[in-house]
């Protein structure tokens, strides 16, 4: 691992741009990752870091404040952003270098999922799925495929094999989108 590319796929939120489905993309508008991009989009948590010379806000004396605050920072867009504040506490715990190692490893295993079980339709919830839980439960559920599906229904057995995982560990795979505020009343 060449922590030097690696270190430019850790979003200085927390969240690891490797499991990105935009990252993961083959399409031309492919991203490259938050910090390749840092002078075309505008991102107050990114800036921040620059600004102070940090890799993650990890570093920070002031984290988690306003920009990442929990109650703030909850609400999903094409990522999810459960995982931000626990990989900032994370990386603060065991240090860059080895966070950074156990993200390579989700990668490759989401890398590996998007190689043989991509049904056209599975990239996000893969991206997902290897953001939120552990590796060990997904490479369960592909032992699991591999004993007891055909190639043509290996896609939609890994997934729902992956639900059910997901489900029975607790852990909700769907995104948190904000609410959408109702119409103004009429009055």
């Amino acid at each position: 691992m060449d922590l030097r590319d690696e270190i430019k796929l850790a979003g200085c939120c927390g969240y690891y741009c490797g499991l990105c489905p935009r990252y993961q993309s083959k399409a031309k508008s492919r991203c490259p990752g938050c910090k390749m991009l840092s002078l075309t989009i505008t991102c107050k948590i990114s800036a921040c870091c620059a600004k102070r010379g940090f890799d993650t806000c990890a570093e920070c004396n002031d984290f988690p404040c306003e920009k990442n605050n929990p109650e703030t920072f909850q609400w999903d867009d094409f990522v999810t952003r459960k995982v931000c504040i626990p990989n900032l506490e994370r990386i603060r715990e065991v240090g860059l270098e080895t966070w950074l190692a156990e993200q390579v490893e989700r990668r490759v295993m989401l890398e590996h999922l998007l190689a043989h079980y991509d049904d056209g339709r599975s990239r996000s919830f893969y991206c997902r799925a290897t953001t939120l839980m552990p590796v060990e439960l997904i490479e369960e559920a592909v032992n699991e495929t591999e004993k007891r599906a055909d190639s043509k229904s290996k896609a939609s057995m890994l997934k729902e094999l992956i639900q059910k995982l997901a489900l029975e560990a607790n852990i909700d795979l769907k995104l948190r989108k904000k609410p959408k505020r109702s119409g103004k009343s009429r009055t």
